[in-house]
């Protein structure tokens, strides 16, 4: 991690001086020397940091000078961050009359000093930041006259790179387990010929982490008897990294068995090339390839488009951007999964005793069978511990084998971690520090995408230097990257396609923590008064596990050095005093699903704080002022804090201005007023209109609240607009000026928190109401629930949405005619419809045609396409729902409707008997009927009507 912390101090440095000549703030005399002086000392060190983490791993010293740099790099952290807070403290004491601080003192994390407001303070602040700076540049300048010793190679030297093994096409399948799925798949790619005669070779690509599997299963389908058979010619080249196109060009020709010209023209390689393979059905696998720059590869996709029809290139790679790069279509992209675990045991017992020894294996098999279970489908962490336990020959051993940590095993840091060192070292500092930080996560954990990037903002993971982007949109970028070269893996994604959360293989996350294991810790809190220690002062980032009912156990802790406490699957009752008084330097505060009960006023204390999730505290009812007092929180989760009512007050709330994540869901009683006073916001779940029904009203949120929050992006819900009681109010939330929202839910309860119901016929403003609420053109997805409407459940701006794909209507208790212009929604994808418990019948209305047209139709001959890309379409729970109708007459002749359509479902339509004869022209792959009784009995009849309208669907469920 040193790399990145060391690259954003320097930056960091660079822009203090520019803030306090900004704000006029006087330096203490030979501060901006001493601060010059530390930022050369950190370029100069920075320079050879690239050597030193490649070095760390096997030299134990240079490891501990890392951890020396760490430590002190960490500590200038702290000190540039307690500057840049002062900083803002005066800024926002400065902006006038209107705002309210405290006058009270603010304790931060300096010795023997106690801020207050006034000169003398910031006199005294001023020196002590002086003398702290000095006394760092001193250990600074120490770890730099140490790193001579080294011999450090600096980055524009080309370091030794981590030996990378040549492969080759050879393969021996009596040693290959499992994949003939995709053995199958890959030759029938191969071999079959397209319809179409191609101009150029097909691209096919085989994407996997490191040891997964993917050279093997090459190496099956370049020696396939069929595959030999197809081509005139086949050949193998082991890419790797660096890519140097010239090495690849003569491999090419050596595999061709062409002469190689002793030349350095590029040209003169693909010239050659291009007369040994012309008019020639050739195959070229290309192994390993890492380089994703199209440019570089330019010249060898022209020159092979010379081959003949049917010629195919095969590219293995762990990077998912190198085969987009290269040319392979997600069809022709081939994905590699674990081995199953029958199979992976078949391939550890094959190796870890040769077959006649098959009877000896039997009084090792339930340890062995636990031990395949740590590779997880790994087929090279099968390979390499097998290989260790052929030279195992007791119980005993065995068991010591199982019981070690995997990364503590030599074969397995030499073998196994080897490929994922060659990935994780072609990673930018920037993705190297964010992967490490997955260390601090249990195993199989859930990773949700947008909590992570919050984690990784946090620690300061995403600022870069001379880029003007967001913090958030750099993080999804490093997401995507670490994504794409398999770090990550079971992908979960929104209906919209964009990915929620990920986990992380097992071996890849025991290679995090092997890197990790002096800077993050995981314990196990077995009791309440259990003394705990840390293994040493270098942890930053500790995770608690099973913490028992009651109090944070924080007594025997030295906690001063860290950044992150995140307790999982725990049940703490409090944040201890004594907590926030030994981590003072505590960027991260995870303690969701507890059962805290109070949050002491002293967590004001904790300047350095970026990120603070209470989620799931059930119990928690009120959030002390002092909260406020928190000048760097970017992040402030409180989903599902049922009675949590009590926010901080409205003018403390003005402080909080770099609070850009706000998610309140499910905390319905909360009085939040002051969240409109958070004109930095970017991401809100859930607004709450007026707390909870029934409730005192002071304080609580108007639409008019949401006015100045410009800057809102990502997804945004409008809880309780029953509560509305001015039907006008809805353009006072200026939602038509909020251009980064991207989906809209408007909610006249709450379904997706406390309460799912409206009393009967107090819906008489909701139409107003909902027109009133008109978001920007822009708007993707748009879901309206708890509408009281008869009829025409859609607001009057709905065509002016030109890019909206999603659109959800829902529990519509006095909705009987479902009308509206869905039908002329020209992006529209998906639509739902849920609970319209009185429609009885679904007639053209729903199409968006109107009486008149169907009258008129016979002297038009103009013809229409209705839903032109809606692909899904889905009813729940319409009790009393019986007809669908299509169109009739001469009408259906002049349109076209729902040429996408592809899935359609029906759940709990118990009365439904009716399909409409349009669905006959749709391309429909998939239709659900579950629990609509009357309609899965006709569809199964197969003389039925019903039945022949879809019976050109390919999949349909009962």
């Amino acid at each position: 991690m040193s790399e990145a912390l060391v690259s954003f101090l320097v930056e960091q440095l660079g822009s203090i001086i520019f803030k306090q000549v900004e704000q006029n703030v006087k330096l203490v005399v030979n501060v901006k020397k001493e601060v010059v002086n530390l930022t050369l000392n950190l370029e100069a060190i920075q320079a050879v940091l690239a050597d030193a983490e490649r070095r760390q791993v096997k030299e134990a010293n240079v490891r501990r000078w890392l951890n020396n740099l760490k430590e002190v790099s960490y500590e200038i952290d702290d000190v540039v961050d307690e500057w840049s807070t002062e900083i803002l403290k005066q800024q926002i004491e400065k902006q006038g009359e209107n705002v309210v601080v405290p006058k009270k003192k603010v304790c931060f994390s300096i010795p023997f000093h106690c801020l207050c407001n006034g000169q003398v303070t910031q006199i005294i602040f001023r020196r002590d930041i002086a003398v702290r700076i000095k006394e760092l540049n001193e250990k600074l300048a120490l770890i730099h006259e140490q790193q001579k010793f080294y011999k450090f190679l600096e980055n524009e030297i080309e370091f030794e790179q981590h030996e990378r093994l040549k492969s080759f096409s050879i393969v021996d399948e009596s040693e290959i387990f499992g994949r003939d799925y995709e053995r199958n798949k890959l030759v029938s790619q191969l071999v079959s010929e397209n319809s179409e005669e191609r101009k150029k070779p097909l691209v096919i690509s085989i994407v996997g982490m490191g040891g997964i599997g993917k050279t093997t299963l090459a190496q099956l389908a370049y020696n396939d008897v069929n595959v030999k058979n197809c081509f005139h010619t086949r050949i193998w080249v082991c890419v790797s990294d660096p890519f140097v196109q010239i090495a690849v060009a003569k491999a090419i020709l050596e595999s061709l068995k062409v002469t190689v010209p002793n030349s350095n023209e590029l040209e003169t390689f693909v010239q050659l090339i291009y007369d040994s393979i012309k008019g020639k059905k050739f195959l070229l696998v290309l192994d390993d390839v890492w380089d994703s720059n199209h440019r570089k590869w330019e010249p060898f996709l022209t020159t092979l488009h010379g081959g003949a029809s049917g010629s195919r290139i095969l590219v293995t790679t762990r990077i998912a951007q190198v085969a987009s790069a290269m040319g392979a279509t997600s069809d022709h992209t081939i994905y590699m999964k674990e081995l199953g675990e029958e199979t992976c045991r078949s391939l550890f017992y094959h190796i870890a005793f040769f077959d006649g020894e098959r009877k000896e294996s039997k009084k090792f098999e339930d340890i062995g069978n636990e031990i395949v279970k740590r590779c997880k489908g790994l087929p090279l962490a099968a390979k390499t511990l097998g290989s260790l336990m052929r030279c195992k020959k007791t119980v005993k051993q065995w068991v010591d084998v199982l019981n070690s940590k995997i990364w503590e095993l030599e074969v397995v840091e030499h073998e196994v971690f080897q490929p994922l060192f060659l990935s994780y070292h072609d990673l930018e500092p920037q993705s190297k520090r964010c992967l490490l930080y997955c260390a601090t996560f249990p195993k199989d954990h859930r990773i949700v995408k947008d909590q992570l990037i919050g984690l990784w903002m946090s620690q300061g993971y995403l600022e870069v230097k001379g880029r003007n982007k967001e913090n958030t949109t750099v993080g999804q970028m490093c997401f995507e990257n670490l994504v794409t070269r398999s770090f990550f893996q079971d992908i979960e994604e929104y209906p919209e396609g964009n990915i929620r959360s990920c986990k992380m293989h097992d071996i890849v996350h025991d290679f995090v923590q092997y890197l990790t294991k002096d800077e993050c810790f995981s314990m196990v809190v077995k009791g309440a008064n259990e003394r705990m220690e840390l293994p040493g002062d270098e942890v930053s980032h500790l995770s608690l596990m099973f913490a028992p009912e009651g109090p944070f156990p924080v007594s025997s802790l030295n906690c001063k050095s860290l950044r992150t406490l995140t307790a999982f699957e725990s049940n703490l009752t409090s944040i201890g005093v004594e907590l926030i008084s030994q981590s003072k330097s505590l960027r991260t505060l995870n303690l969701s699903e507890n059962s805290i009960l109070e949050v002491p006023k002293e967590i004001g204390g904790l300047i350095h704080l970026r990120y603070l999730d209470l989620s799931g505290n059930y119990e928690l009812k009120e959030l002390p002022d002092s909260l406020c007092d928190l000048y760097n929180l970017q992040t402030l989760r409180l989903v599902g804090c049922f009675q949590l009512y009590k926010f901080p007050d409205e003018e403390a709330m003005r402080k909080l201005t770099k609070l850009k994540h706000l998610y309140v869901k499910g905390s319905c009683r909360l009085k939040s007023k002051g969240i409109g006073r958070l004109t930095g916001l970017q991401k809100l779940d859930v607004f709450h209109l007026n707390g909870y029904k029934g409730a005192d009203k002071e304080g609580t949120l108007k639409l008019q609240d949401l006015e100045n929050l410009k800057q809102l992006e990502g997804s945004l819900s409008i809880a309780h607009l029953e509560s509305v009681e001015d039907a006008s109010e809805g353009v006072k939330a200026c939602l038509s000026e909020k251009h980064l929202l991207r989906h809209l839910e408007l909610d006249f309860a709450c379904h997706n928190g406390c309460r799912n119901d409206r009393e009967e016929g107090t819906g008489q403003n909701d139409r107003e109401i909902l027109n009133g609420l008109q978001p920007h053109g822009g708007l993707e997805s748009l879901r309206i629930w708890n509408c009281q409407l008869a009829t025409s459940p859609c607001p009057n701006w709905i065509l002016s949405l030109h890019n909206l794909t999603t659109l959800e209507l829902g529990h519509f208790c006095n909705c009987e005619l479902l009308s509206g212009p869905f039908g002329r929604l020209l992006s529209l994808e998906s639509l739902g419809f849920w609970e319209m418990k009185k429609v009885k019948k679904v007639g053209v209305e729903l199409l968006g045609i109107e009486e008149r047209e169907l009258q008129s139709s016979s002297s038009s001959s103009s013809s229409r396409i209705l839903f032109p890309k809606l692909k899904s379409l889905t009813f729940w729970e319409m009790p009393v729902w019986e007809e669908w109708e299509g169109v009739g007459g001469d009408f259906q002749n002049n349109i076209t409707i729902m040429p996408s359509l592809s899935r359609l479902e029906f759940h709990w339509c118990s009365k439904l008997g009716t399909l409409p004869d349009f669905l006959r022209k749709t391309p429909l792959q998939s239709v659900e009927v579950k629990v609509t009784p009357v309609l899965a009995n006709k569809v199964r009849d197969k003389r039925s009507e019903e039945w022949a309208k879809i019976s050109h669907v390919r999949d349909i469920k009962f």
